[in-house]
C-alpha cells in the first residue's frame, strides 16, 4: 500500500467519525427538545399541576371554568368590550354606558350571535341596604337593554338568570364604584361602629334658639296722656303693684279745664231739672202753655248731654271728677303687674305721649324662638315644646301659640313664641333657652343613628356596610328625636350601616372623590 493509499484510508476515517458525532448531536437536541416542550409552563402552576399525571389527562377542573377563566379571574372582554359570562355554548356580554347608563346583554351560542327572541332573560338589581329591585328588559336589535338606565352610583350587583335552547345560567354583574375599602382594623382604629337599620317609635325633635321675652299681652307702657308737672312718683322700679293703684300725680291745666268744664255742666243741668219740673207742673195746671213746657223739657235734655260728655272727656284720659284739686292728675296700674320701667321724676315736666312707666304681668311669659326657614314646615301652632334653660338646670312644657308669617330682610328668620306659666318669676326676660319642638310618638319603618347621617355633595346619605367596606347610599329624613332619624327611602330594613365614626368614611370618601370621572 501507498503512501499516497494511507492517507485517503485516514481521510475517510475522520469524516466518518464527524458525521456519526453530529448524528447524535442531533438525536440528543430533539429528545432534549421534546421533553422541555412538554414541560415549557411546568413553573406557571404552583399546585403540581401535570406533575406525575399520565400525559394524555386534562386540567382536572376545566369543567368548573368558563372559556377565558382561570382561577376566579375575572370575566373576559366581548366583541362589544363588555363583560363575556360562558357557560358550556352559551354566553352573555354584559355592557354598562358609564355615559347615560344604559344597560346592554348580548346573547352567544357556540361563540356566535343569537337573536334574543330565543333566549328568556330576566334581571334584579342589588343595592346596598336595599332590596332586590327587578329590570325591565326589552329586545332591540340584537340585544337586550334595559328600559330604565341604571342611576349612579355604579355600586350593585345585577342578577341575571337565563334560559336558551339548550341550557340555563346564572351569573352576577358587579360593580364597586365607590367603595370605600376599610378592614377590621381600620374601623377599629377610626372608632367605626356598624348598627343595623329597623323599625323604631319616635318622636320628631327639633331643637330651636329661643329667648325669654315679656308677655306682650300682659306688658304696657303706661303714659300720663295729658302734660303736667310731676308732683309725686309712688311707684318705684321692681314694685309690684295692683290694678288701679297710684303710680304718680301729676298737676295738669288740661285736668284742671276739663274738671270745670264738667262742673259747670253740671250746674246747668241742676237748673234746667228745676226749670223743667216748674214748667210741667204749670202746664198739668193749665196755667202756662204746653210750648213752654215742651222748651224745658228740651233745655234739660241738652244740659244732661254735657254733663255726659265733660264725664266722658275725663274717663277717656283716665282722671275723674275733682279728688283734691281741679288740676290733680292721677297715673293708676292698668293691671297686675311690676314696674320693669320708670322715667318720671320730680318735679319733672311730662308730655301726655311721654312713656312713664312699663308694666309687665310676670306671671306669664313667652319664650320666642327664632325659626330659620327649613324648619318652618316643623314649628307650627299647637305643637309641643320643652323649654330648658341655658344657665341653670330648669325646663317647662307648653305649646307653640303664635307662628310669624313673615322672614326678616336681615336675619333670615321668622319668630313664632311658647305663652309660659312662671308664678314663681323663675323664667326671666332676656334668659337664653332652648326650645324643643316635639311631635307625638310614631312608629316609623326604617330608622337610624343621628351620627350615621352625613351631608355629601349637598344630599342626606348614609354609609352602608358592603364586602369590605362601606358604600355612601342616598336617603331622604323624616322625623327625628336627636339621637334617632326617620329614613322614608334609600335604606331598606335590616341593613347595615356605620353609625359612630361614619364622618371617618366620609374623609375617605372625599380623598378618592377625584379617582372617578366621566
Amino acid at each position: 500500500m501507498t503512501k499516497k493509499q494511507k492517507l485517503a484510508i485516514a481521510a475517510i476515517i475522520v469524516i466518518a467519525a464527524l458525521v456519526s458525532g453530529i448524528t447524535l448531536m442531533k438525536d440528543a437536541g430533539s429528545a432534549g427538545g421534546a421533553k422541555s416542550a412538554a414541560h415549557q409552563d411546568e413553573g406557571g402552576h404552583k399546585d403540581n399541576e401535570h406533575h406525575g399525571e399520565d400525559k394524555g389527562c386534562e386540567h382536572k377542573d376545566a369543567a368548573a371554568h368558563g372559556d377565558g377563566e382561570h382561577h376566579g379571574a375575572a370575566p373576559s372582554k366581548g366583541p362589544h368590550g363588555g363583560s363575556m359570562y360562558k357557560e358550556g355554548e352559551s354566553a352573555f356580554e354584559v355592557l354598562l354606558s358609564e355615559d347615560d347608563g344604559a344597560l346592554m346583554v348580548y346573547p352567544y351560542q357556540a361563540g356566535k350571535p343569537v337573536s334574543p327572541a330565543a333566549v328568556k332573560l330576566s334581571a334584579v338589581l342589588i343595592r346596598p341596604g336595599k332590596a332586590g329591585e327587578p329590570l325591565e328588559l326589552r329586545i332591540e336589535k340584537d340585544a337586550f337593554k334595559a328600559s330604565a338606565p341604571v342611576e349612579e352610583p355604579h355600586l350593585f350587583d345585577i342578577r341575571f338568570t337565563a334560559s336558551t335552547p339548550t341550557a340555563s345560567q346564572e351569573f352576577t354583574f358587579s360593580r364597586e364604584e365607590g367603595k370605600i375599602e376599610l378592614n377590621k382594623e381600620q374601623m377599629a382604629a377610626a372608632g367605626i361602629q356598624v348598627k343595623t337599620a329597623g323599625a323604631m317609635k319616635l318622636n320628631s325633635s327639633l331643637q330651636l334658639p329661643g329667648e325669654i321675652r315679656f308677655n306682650e299681652d300682659r306688658t304696657a307702657h303706661v303714659v300720663p296722656q295729658v302734660a303736667g308737672i310731676v308732683e309725686s312718683v309712688s311707684a318705684n322700679l321692681g314694685q309690684k303693684v295692683k290694678k288701679g293703684q297710684v303710680l304718680a300725680v301729676i298737676n295738669s291745666s288740661a285736668v284742671s279745664e276739663q274738671r270745670s268744664e264738667l262742673l259747670n255742666a253740671q250746674q246747668r243741668l241742676t237748673f234746667a231739672k228745676a226749670a223743667y219740673q216748674r214748667e210741667k207742673d204749670l202746664w198739668e195746671q193749665k196755667i202756662s202753655a204746653q210750648q213752654d213746657y215742651l222748651q224745658a223739657q228740651t233745655t234739660m235734655r241738652e244740659a244732661e248731654v254735657a254733663v255726659r260728655n265733660a264725664q266722658q272727656k275725663l274717663r277717656a284720659i283716665g282722671a275723674t271728677g275733682s279728688s283734691g284739686g281741679l288740676n290733680r292728675y292721677e297715673i293708676r296700674a292698668p293691671f297686675d303687674g311690676v314696674v320693669v320701667e320708670k322715667h318720671l321724676g320730680l318735679g319733672e315736666a311730662v308730655r301726655e305721649d311721654a312713656n312713664a312707666f312699663l308694666i309687665s304681668d310676670l306671671t306669664s311669659v313667652w319664650a320666642e324662638i327664632i325659626v330659620s326657614p327649613k324648619d318652618m314646615q316643623a314649628v307650627r301652632v299647637g305643637e309641643k315644646v320643652v323649654v330648658r334653660a341655658i344657665a341653670f338646670n330648669s325646663s317647662a312644657g307648653g305649646k307653640i301659640s303664635y307662628v310669624g308669617s313673615l322672614i326678616g330682610e336681615q336675619s333670615r328668620t321668622a319668630k313664632a313664641h311658647v305663652v309660659l306659666p312662671n308664678p314663681d318669676e323663675s323664667w326671666r326676660p332676656g334668659l337664653f333657652v332652648n326650645v324643643e319642638v316635639v311631635s307625638d310618638e310614631a312608629q316609623v319603618p326604617v330608622a337610624v343613628a343621628a351620627d350615621a347621617l352625613q351631608s355629601v355633595d349637598g344630599k342626606s346619605v348614609v354609609f352602608v356596610r358592603v364586602p369590605g367596606g362601606f358604600a355612601a347610599q342616598e336617603v331622604t329624613i323624616g322625623r327625628s328625636n336627636g339621637k334617632f332619624v326617620e329614613i322614608k327611602s334609600g335604606l331598606d330594613a335590616g341593613a347595615e350601616y356605620a353609625a359612630a365614626g361614619s364622618f371617618a368614611i366620609k374623609a375617605e370618601l372625599g380623598k378618592g372623590s377625584a379617582e372617578h370621572s366621566h
